[in-house]
């Protein structure tokens, strides 16, 4: 198959399941970025023949054409030269976005939701709440059981909805933990959701009982200066480091070393939830136990008490209280961790992932 990739974004340091797609996917695949009115094409400098595109801004000043007229036009003309089979569109905001275009294309296009898409609620307001991406698109995928429901109830039909949770890079399943250090890592965008200053709270009585135990916390976002502060104003810099963007071989190596990964995920006040994050899948499938909250799709991959500790959104001294078990109690650490990542080879491998992604997108061709 010939795959269109339209993703709002070329390269986002966090959004490596687009970068999963764009490398695995079986067929050649086209990455077109960027938002409505303004998409190119990765491996083109330009977008479409100039000499059309002069056409194409005579003809919308003409008939008095929406402004992303052009872009449109251009768009489809490159779908056409690169006989493009199906459309995949990452994010259901961006496919309501281009609708316009993917309807005029004429080729069928499959919707793959990831987290704040289907749940923050400004958001599903401002898209209609996806009647008209639910109508058009061939198949719609959901990255969690939750998010699967949340669809469903909007109005998706149930016979276009496909659960299909991502699968980790290969490169973690080749970490083998020494859980040399009293260490907990965690990696993922300084955000309401991921509510990393829970961590800080929690592990802030931790140190009480483990004075030389480490928590770092690897990340950027709107949050990150606020987590900076609340480490100094607690007095933690000696305890809690804040690493900044992680490379994933940096990562490898933290995992590595590290004793368990910790998340304290929420639901934000705007509604706004996990997918299932892809940095636990990561953990997980790298042999450590997995200390987070039940929220999303976290837990359709940890099983509480078999691969790793949950607790309820907001429950900080109940984190507290995770963590200090497995600094109590290394084995558990080391059978949770092994646990964990026969699970995810078995059930959530990227290899499963892209299979059945696969044939999603084929099926979307010959129905």
């Amino acid at each position: 198959m010939n795959i269109a990739i339209l993703s709002p974004s070329q390269n986002p340091y966090s959004e490596t399941f687009i970068q999963a797609h764009k490398n695995f996917l079986k067929g050649k695949v086209y990455y077109y970025y960027g938002q409505k009115g303004g998409v190119c094409l990765e491996s083109e400098k330009k977008l479409g023949h100039p000499i059309k595109k002069v056409f194409y801004k005579l003809y919308r000043s003409i008939f008095k054409k929406p402004y992303s007229y052009i872009n449109n036009k251009q768009l489809i003309d490159s779908f056409n030269k690169n006989k493009i089979d199906v459309i995949l569109v990452e994010y259901g905001n961006h496919a309501f976005k281009i609708l316009d275009v993917l309807k005029l294309s004429k080729i069928p296009f499959v919707v793959h939701f990831h987290g704040y898409d289907a749940s923050v609620n400004f958001v599903i307001e401002q898209c209609q709440n996806y009647s008209e991406v639910f109508k058009y698109a061939s198949k719609i995928i959901s990255v969690s059981q939750v998010m699967s429901n949340n669809l469903l109830d909007l109005g998706c039909p149930k016979d276009k909805l496909f659960y299909n949770v991502y699968g980790p890079n290969p490169l973690f399943e080749k970490v083998q933990p020494t859980f040399s250090k009293k260490q907990f890592i965690s990696i993922g965008r300084f955000t309401d959701k991921k509510a990393p200053y829970y961590l800080i709270l929690a592990f802030k009585d931790v140190i009480k009982t483990h004075k030389k135990a480490q928590l770092l916390i690897g990340g950027s976002g709107e949050l990150y200066n606020t987590c900076k502060n609340l480490i100094a104003y607690y007095n933690l810099q000696d305890n809690i480091r804040l690493l900044g963007v992680v490379t994933p071989q940096k990562y490898t190596t933290l995992l590595e070393e590290s004793l368990a990964y910790v998340q304290h995920s929420v639901t934000a006040l705007n509604g706004d939830m996990e997918g299932t994050p892809l940095s636990i899948l990561e953990a997980s499938v790298a042999g450590l136990p997995v200390i987070s909250t039940y929220h999303a799709g976290i837990s359709d991959v940890i099983i509480n008490n078999k691969t790793g500790l949950l607790v309820h959104e907001h429950d900080v001294s109940g984190m507290t209280e995770a963590m200090i078990s497995l600094l109590d109690d290394i084995d558990l650490a080391k059978t949770l961790g092994n646990n964990g990542k026969q699970n995810i080879l078995s059930n959530f491998s990227m290899n499963r992932h892209i299979k059945q992604l696969n044939i999603i997108l084929s099926d979307s061709v010959n129905p």
